[in-house]
C-alpha cells in the first residue's frame, strides 16, 4: 500500500472561533486513515488554540510560514524555533511568499535550513509562472529552486523535506485558466526527482516524497495520486471546505489501497 501526504493549507483565512467550527466538522467526517497521513495549516493566530483541539491520531498541523532566525530583535516575526513542538511541518516558498512577499531563493534557502534544525519538516513549495512555461524554462526554474533550498543541507536531512510542485500558472489566485494535466504534472516532478539524484543519489530521490498542489480538486485526485511518483497533495481553498477536504482524504485512501 501507498502512503500519501495531504496538507489542507487554510491561507490568511478564519479567525480562532472560525477555525475551531472547522476543525469539528473535519474531525466528524474524515476517519482515521492507515495510509493517508492528514497535515492543516492554518494561520499562526490560531495554531496554539487548534493544537489543544485537533485529535492527533488525525491530524497534524503545519505552520504556513515562520522567520529563519531563532531569537532576537526581529519585531512582529515568529521563529521555527517557537513553532518547534507546536507544528510538525512548515510551508517554505509558497509561491505567494515569493509574489507578493519577495522571498529570494537565499531566504527560501535559510527558512529550509531554520526549519530543520528546529526538527520541523519543511514543505518546500517550487513551481514555475504562466511566463516561465511560456518561455520554456520549467526545467531551469526548478532546478534553481530545488538546488538553492536544499544547498544547507546534508544528504540525511534532505530526506526529510516534503516537497510541493506547484505550478504558478495553473492556479486561479494567479489568473490560471485551466489546472494542470497530468502529463505536465508527472513531467515536473520526474524533473524535480532527477534534481534530487542528480545531487544525492537514486535512493534518496527514490525516497523522496514530492506531493502536488495548485488548485486541487476532489474530482480530479485519484487521477492525480494514480501518477507514479506524486506523494500527496496540497489544495488550498478546498482545504477550507469540510465536505471538499474529507473527500480529497477519502479519494487519497481509495487509490492508497
Amino acid at each position: 500500500m501507498k502512503k500519501f501526504l495531504i496538507v489542507g493549507n487554510w491561507k490568511m483565512n478564519l479567525n480562532v472561533h472560525e477555525a475551531s467550527i472547522l476543525v469539528k466538522r473535519l474531525d466528524d467526517h474524515i476517519k482515521i486513515q492507515r495510509n493517508v497521513e492528514v497535515v492543516i495549516a492554518p494561520n499562526l493566530l490560531v495554531l496554539q488554540p487548534i493544537s489543544r483541539e485537533i485529535d492527533k491520531r488525525k491530524f497534524k498541523l503545519a505552520a504556513q510560514n515562520a522567520y529563519f532566525v531563532d531569537e532576537g530583535a526581529y519585531t512582529g516575526e515568529v521563529s521555527f524555533t517557537m513553532l518547534r513542538h507546536l507544528v510538525d511541518y512548515a510551508l517554505v516558498g509558497h509561491s505567494e511568499r515569493r509574489i507578493y512577499f519577495n522571498e529570494s531563493l537565499e531566504t527560501i534557502r535559510d527558512k529550509v535550513a531554520a526549519a530543520v534544525r528546529n526538527d520541523i519538516k519543511p514543505i518546500l513549495c517550487v513551481g514555475e509562472t504562466a511566463q516561465e512555461k511560456k518561455d520554456n524554462e520549467t526545467k531551469r526554474v526548478l532546478h534553481d529552486q530545488v538546488t538553492t533550498a536544499l544547498s544547507n543541507l546534508t544528504p540525511e536531512e534532505v530526506e526529510n523535506v516534503v516537497i510541493a510542485y506547484e505550478p504558478v500558472w495553473a492556479i486561479s489566485t494567479f489568473g490560471g485558466d485551466r489546472p494542470a494535466q497530468p502529463e505536465e504534472i508527472k513531467s515536473a516532478i520526474d524533473w524535480i526527482r532527477s534534481i534530487i539524484r542528480d545531487l544525492y543519489g537514486h535512493s534518496i530521490a527514490k525516497d523522496q516524497t514530492v506531493i502536488y498542489g495548485a488548485s486541487v480538486e476532489p474530482e480530479f485526485v485519484g487521477e492525480i495520486l494514480g501518477l507514479d511518483g506524486v506523494d500527496g497533495l496540497l489544495p488550498g481553498a478546498a482545504s477550507l471546505n469540510y465536505a471538499k477536504f474529507t473527500k480529497i482524504v477519502e479519494a487519497a485512501a481509495k487509490v492508497s489501497r
